[in-house]
Protein backbone atom coordinates (compact mmCIF):
# COMPACT_ATOMS: atom_id res chain seq x y z
CA UNK A 1 0.00 0.00 0.00
CA UNK A 2 2.86 2.38 0.80
CA UNK A 3 4.38 1.69 -2.61
CA UNK A 4 1.03 2.36 -4.28
CA UNK A 5 0.71 5.63 -2.36
CA UNK A 6 4.07 6.74 -3.73
CA UNK A 7 3.55 5.54 -7.30
CA UNK A 8 -0.19 6.12 -7.56
CA UNK A 9 -3.00 3.71 -8.34
CA UNK A 10 -4.94 3.12 -11.53
CA UNK A 11 -7.53 5.81 -12.04
CA UNK A 12 -6.52 7.33 -8.69
CA UNK A 13 -9.03 4.98 -7.02
CA UNK A 14 -8.48 2.24 -4.48
CA UNK A 15 -10.33 -0.98 -5.24
CA UNK A 16 -9.02 -3.38 -2.58
CA UNK A 17 -8.80 -2.13 0.99
CA UNK A 18 -11.04 -4.30 3.17
CA UNK A 19 -8.32 -6.94 3.57
CA UNK A 20 -6.15 -4.33 5.23
CA UNK A 21 -8.89 -3.25 7.63
CA UNK A 22 -9.88 -6.79 8.63
CA UNK A 23 -6.28 -7.86 9.20
CA UNK A 24 -5.73 -8.93 12.82
CA UNK A 25 -2.47 -6.99 12.75
CA UNK A 26 -4.33 -3.78 11.88
CA UNK A 27 -7.05 -4.49 14.44
CA UNK A 28 -4.45 -5.09 17.17
CA UNK A 29 -2.79 -1.77 16.39
CA UNK A 30 -6.21 -0.11 16.33
CA UNK A 31 -7.16 -1.51 19.73
CA UNK A 32 -3.85 -0.31 21.16
CA UNK A 33 -4.89 3.23 20.16
CA UNK A 34 -8.37 2.78 21.59
CA UNK A 35 -6.98 1.44 24.87
CA UNK A 36 -4.53 4.35 25.13
CA UNK A 37 -7.40 6.82 24.76
CA UNK A 38 -9.38 4.94 27.43
CA UNK A 39 -12.90 6.31 27.27
CA UNK A 40 -16.22 5.01 28.53
CA UNK A 41 -18.12 1.89 27.56
CA UNK A 42 -20.81 2.01 24.91
CA UNK A 43 -24.34 0.60 24.90
CA UNK A 44 -23.03 -2.93 25.50
CA UNK A 45 -21.40 -1.85 28.81
CA UNK A 46 -18.11 -3.46 27.74
CA UNK A 47 -15.22 -1.33 29.00
CA UNK A 48 -11.75 -1.16 27.46
CA UNK A 49 -10.44 -3.23 30.37
CA UNK A 50 -13.07 -5.92 29.91
CA UNK A 51 -12.46 -6.09 26.15
CA UNK A 52 -8.72 -6.36 26.79
CA UNK A 53 -9.12 -9.38 29.07
CA UNK A 54 -10.09 -11.49 26.05
CA UNK A 55 -8.45 -9.27 23.46
CA UNK A 56 -7.14 -11.92 21.05
CA UNK A 57 -10.48 -13.74 20.84
CA UNK A 58 -12.39 -10.47 20.49
CA UNK A 59 -10.14 -9.25 17.69
CA UNK A 60 -10.30 -12.61 15.89
CA UNK A 61 -14.08 -12.39 16.06
CA UNK A 62 -14.06 -8.87 14.64
CA UNK A 63 -11.68 -9.90 11.87
CA UNK A 64 -13.90 -12.83 10.92
CA UNK A 65 -17.07 -10.70 10.93
CA UNK A 66 -15.40 -8.15 8.68
CA UNK A 67 -14.14 -10.92 6.38
CA UNK A 68 -17.62 -12.47 6.09
CA UNK A 69 -19.33 -9.10 5.76
CA UNK A 70 -21.51 -9.78 8.80
CA UNK A 71 -20.08 -7.02 11.00
CA UNK A 72 -22.61 -4.36 12.01
CA UNK A 73 -21.91 -1.49 14.41
CA UNK A 74 -24.08 -1.16 17.49
CA UNK A 75 -25.96 1.93 18.60
CA UNK A 76 -24.09 4.96 19.86
CA UNK A 77 -24.63 6.01 23.47
CA UNK A 78 -25.43 9.70 23.72
CA UNK A 79 -23.69 11.65 26.48
CA UNK A 80 -23.64 15.38 27.16
CA UNK A 81 -20.73 17.52 28.38
CA UNK A 82 -20.57 21.27 29.14
CA UNK A 83 -19.67 23.45 26.16
CA UNK A 84 -16.76 25.77 27.07
CA UNK A 85 -17.78 29.41 27.36
CA UNK A 86 -21.48 28.61 27.09
CA UNK A 87 -24.42 27.34 29.09
CA UNK A 88 -25.15 24.86 26.30
CA UNK A 89 -24.32 21.18 26.53
CA UNK A 90 -22.31 19.49 23.77
CA UNK A 91 -23.67 16.08 22.67
CA UNK A 92 -21.12 13.28 22.37
CA UNK A 93 -21.66 9.91 20.78
CA UNK A 94 -19.89 7.02 22.50
CA UNK A 95 -19.50 3.93 20.28
CA UNK A 96 -18.76 0.55 21.81
CA UNK A 97 -15.12 -0.46 22.25
CA UNK A 98 -15.43 -3.00 19.42
CA UNK A 99 -16.81 -0.34 17.09
CA UNK A 100 -14.13 2.16 18.10
CA UNK A 101 -11.54 -0.50 17.27
CA UNK A 102 -12.96 -1.06 13.78
CA UNK A 103 -13.21 2.68 13.23
CA UNK A 104 -9.57 3.11 14.23
CA UNK A 105 -8.56 0.34 11.81
CA UNK A 106 -10.60 2.02 9.07
CA UNK A 107 -8.89 5.33 9.80
CA UNK A 108 -5.44 3.70 9.64
CA UNK A 109 -6.17 2.48 6.13
CA UNK A 110 -7.99 5.53 4.74
CA UNK A 111 -5.99 8.32 6.35
CA UNK A 112 -2.84 7.93 4.16
CA UNK A 113 -5.01 8.02 1.04
CA UNK A 114 -6.74 11.30 1.86
CA UNK A 115 -3.94 12.95 3.85
CA UNK A 116 -2.12 14.15 0.72
CA UNK A 117 -5.18 16.16 -0.35
CA UNK A 118 -5.52 18.10 2.90
CA UNK A 119 -4.54 21.78 2.99
CA UNK A 120 -1.08 22.72 4.21
CA UNK A 121 -2.63 25.19 6.66
CA UNK A 122 -4.86 22.52 8.24
CA UNK A 123 -3.58 21.23 11.59
CA UNK A 124 -6.48 19.61 13.45
CA UNK A 125 -6.87 15.82 13.74
CA UNK A 126 -3.93 15.08 11.44
CA UNK A 127 -0.91 12.83 12.00
CA UNK A 128 2.20 14.58 13.31
CA UNK A 129 0.38 17.90 13.49
CA UNK A 130 -1.23 19.77 16.35
CA UNK A 131 -1.94 23.06 18.10
CA UNK A 132 1.76 23.87 18.66
CA UNK A 133 2.44 23.53 14.94
CA UNK A 134 -0.43 25.91 14.20
CA UNK A 135 0.87 28.40 16.77
CA UNK A 136 4.36 28.25 15.26
CA UNK A 137 2.85 29.01 11.86
CA UNK A 138 0.91 31.95 13.30
CA UNK A 139 4.14 33.30 14.77
CA UNK A 140 5.86 32.95 11.40
CA UNK A 141 3.06 34.94 9.75
CA UNK A 142 3.20 37.62 12.45
CA UNK A 143 6.96 37.91 11.98
CA UNK A 144 6.35 38.29 8.24
CA UNK A 145 4.12 41.32 8.85
CA UNK A 146 0.63 39.82 8.77
CA UNK A 147 -1.56 41.35 11.50
CA UNK A 148 -5.15 40.36 10.75
CA UNK A 149 -6.81 37.26 12.23
CA UNK A 150 -10.21 35.97 11.16
CA UNK A 151 -11.95 33.77 13.73
CA UNK A 152 -14.91 31.77 12.44
CA UNK A 153 -16.90 28.78 13.65
CA UNK A 154 -19.48 26.66 11.84
CA UNK A 155 -22.42 25.99 14.13
CA UNK A 156 -23.25 22.30 14.62
CA UNK A 157 -20.90 21.33 11.79
CA UNK A 158 -20.60 17.64 12.65
CA UNK A 159 -24.36 17.37 13.16
CA UNK A 160 -25.13 18.77 9.71
CA UNK A 161 -22.61 17.07 7.40
CA UNK A 162 -24.65 15.81 4.41
CA UNK A 163 -24.08 12.05 4.25
CA UNK A 164 -24.80 11.73 0.52
CA UNK A 165 -22.27 14.45 -0.33
CA UNK A 166 -19.70 12.92 2.01
CA UNK A 167 -20.04 9.48 0.41
CA UNK A 168 -19.79 11.00 -3.07
CA UNK A 169 -16.49 12.62 -2.07
CA UNK A 170 -15.13 9.40 -0.60
CA UNK A 171 -16.07 7.50 -3.78
CA UNK A 172 -13.77 9.82 -5.73
CA UNK A 173 -10.84 7.96 -4.18
CA UNK A 174 -12.26 4.67 -2.85
CA UNK A 175 -14.04 2.08 -5.00
CA UNK A 176 -13.92 -0.90 -2.60
CA UNK A 177 -17.64 -1.58 -2.08
CA UNK A 178 -17.01 -3.36 1.24
CA UNK A 179 -15.22 -0.29 2.61
CA UNK A 180 -17.93 2.04 1.33
CA UNK A 181 -20.61 -0.13 2.94
CA UNK A 182 -18.68 -0.13 6.22
CA UNK A 183 -18.50 3.67 6.22
CA UNK A 184 -22.20 3.92 5.43
CA UNK A 185 -22.97 1.56 8.32
CA UNK A 186 -21.14 3.89 10.68
CA UNK A 187 -22.97 6.90 9.26
CA UNK A 188 -26.31 5.15 9.78
CA UNK A 189 -25.67 4.08 13.38
CA UNK A 190 -28.63 4.54 15.67
CA UNK A 191 -28.38 6.72 18.77
CA UNK A 192 -29.48 5.68 22.26
CA UNK A 193 -30.20 8.73 24.43
CA UNK A 194 -31.54 7.48 27.77
CA UNK A 195 -34.62 5.50 26.79
CA UNK A 196 -34.99 7.28 23.44
CA UNK A 197 -33.70 5.76 20.17
CA UNK A 198 -33.37 7.30 16.73
CA UNK A 199 -31.24 7.32 13.58
CA UNK A 200 -29.93 10.77 12.55
CA UNK A 201 -30.76 11.72 8.96
CA UNK A 202 -27.59 13.79 8.57
CA UNK A 203 -24.31 14.48 10.34
CA UNK A 204 -21.77 12.31 12.13
CA UNK A 205 -21.60 11.77 15.90
CA UNK A 206 -19.01 13.77 17.83
CA UNK A 207 -16.88 11.38 19.85
CA UNK A 208 -16.44 8.72 17.17
CA UNK A 209 -12.95 7.93 15.84
CA UNK A 210 -13.85 8.60 12.21
CA UNK A 211 -15.83 11.82 12.74
CA UNK A 212 -12.94 14.36 12.56
CA UNK A 213 -11.68 12.64 9.40
CA UNK A 214 -15.05 13.06 7.68
CA UNK A 215 -14.73 16.79 8.33
CA UNK A 216 -11.31 16.77 6.68
CA UNK A 217 -12.60 14.85 3.66
CA UNK A 218 -15.47 17.27 3.05
CA UNK A 219 -13.08 20.21 3.45
CA UNK A 220 -10.28 18.79 1.31
CA UNK A 221 -12.20 17.32 -1.62
CA UNK A 222 -14.96 19.89 -1.83
CA UNK A 223 -12.65 22.42 -3.45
Amino acid sequence: MLTALEQGVKGSKWYSLIDKVQSETTLKAAFTEVAANKGAAGVDHVSVERFAKDKDANLRRLSEELRRGSYRPQQIRRHYIPKPGSTEMRPLGIPTVRDRTVQAALRMVLEPIFERYFAAHSYGFRPNRGCKDALRRVQELLNAGYNIIVDADLKSYFDTIPKDRLMALIRQKVADTRILALIENFLEQGVLDGDREWTPEQGTPQGAVVTPRTQKVTSALNV
